[in-house]
């Protein structure tokens, strides 16, 4: 789950820019998703690699498989 660091809750994630690559045409390569915080505007950006099979997450924004403290 992808959630704001300064606020700790996914609740006012909005994505601004969204990009999905395919090298061959049929299988996703590489996804690119830029958030922005509707309630502090702390923005941040999450990239998916399939060829390295890794999850990047940059800016104010952190990604976890927990649940957030605030829902």
């Amino acid at each position: 789950m992808i959630t704001c660091a300064n606020c700790d809750t996914p609740q006012f994630l909005q994505i601004t820019q969204s990009r999905v690559y395919f090298e061959d045409g049929e299988m996703i390569n590489e996804i690119t998703e830029t958030y922005e915080c509707t309630l502090c505007g702390s923005t941040g950006q999450y990239v998916y690699d399939e060829d390295r099979d890794e999850e990047t997450v940059t800016g104010d924004v952190t990604l976890t498989k927990e649940r957030p403290k605030f829902a």
